[in-house]
């Protein structure tokens, strides 16, 4: 029997966390929210994480059926609903309540981010420095540009999966379970050991077979957890890099 893998990676976790990145990653006004484009994105992530069998909260499908359905409704060819949407009135819009809570949901992470760096702050004011200083660095460097979050690679894995899906199947079948996740957790370390100044995401992915694909994908997510490696993405749409964490751009 498969077991699915849970997604949950430290600062992503939930539905919300996923809308609110979409709109910052593709530059939405989160008061006016488009939301026949925002479920179309928001859906394409469900069917990739679908595709590598990951065990998807229930919450992720709440709301995958609230976007459509409010899709749905802001498509009827209701001229009165359309007048009140280009007026900017929010009276009877079925986005309100999203919008409420993507709003409440980014005031609350901001301000645990706030928290979490002023308590930074005050471990580094007060706290006192080892008395023999040779060898000793600061460790957590707080500002990371270009750390990409789970969602990106799960965006990348759709490309991915994509192209496998164009390209000749191989003769041989393997089934998921027959690649053992901490061979390739191995694997993945020693080919970016030998490629100085990161590996290219695309290149991880040797053979394009579904199963492969699926435990490669599983193996980078628990090389994440353990904090062995990182990916960058310096802009929005650029290629993943996958780096060791000690040489990481920002080490």
């Amino acid at each position: 029997m498969k077991k699915s893998y849970q997604v949950k990676v430290e600062g992503f976790e939930g539905p919300l966390d996923l809308l609110l990145h979409l709109i910052n990653r593709y530059e939405i006004d989160i008061y006016n929210i488009p939301v026949s484009q925002i479920t179309d994105q928001y859906m394409n992530y469900i069917h990739t994480m679908q595709e590598l069998e990951l065990d998807l909260a229930s919450e992720y499908l709440v709301m995958a059926a609230t976007l459509l359905a409010m899709k749905s409704q802001m498509l009827l060819p209701n001229q009165n609903m359309e007048d009140e949407f280009e007026d900017g009135e929010l009276e009877d819009d079925p986005r309100e309540d999203l919008m409420r809570r993507l709003i409440e949901y980014r005031k609350y992470k901001q301000a645990a981010e706030e928290l979490k760096e002023k308590e930074l702050d005050a471990n580094r004011i007060y706290t006192r420095p080892p008395l023999n200083m040779e060898g000793w660095e600061e460790e957590m460097p707080e500002v990371r540009p270009g750390e990409a979050s789970v969602y990106d690679m799960i965006q990348a894995m759709g490309n991915l999966l994509k192209r496998a899906k164009t390209e000749k199947p191989q003769e041989a079948k393997v089934r998921r379970d027959e690649i053992p996740i901490q061979m390739r957790m191995e694997e993945i370390l020693g080919k970016i050991d030998v490629q100085a100044g990161g590996t290219p995401f695309h290149q991880l992915f040797e053979k394009r077979t579904r199963p492969h694909i699926v435990v490669t994908f599983i193996a980078l997510l628990e090389l994440m957890k353990s904090n062995d490696i990182v990916c960058v993405q310096q802009q929005h749409f650029d290629e993943l890099i996958v780096y060791k964490t000690e040489d990481a751009p920002w080490s």
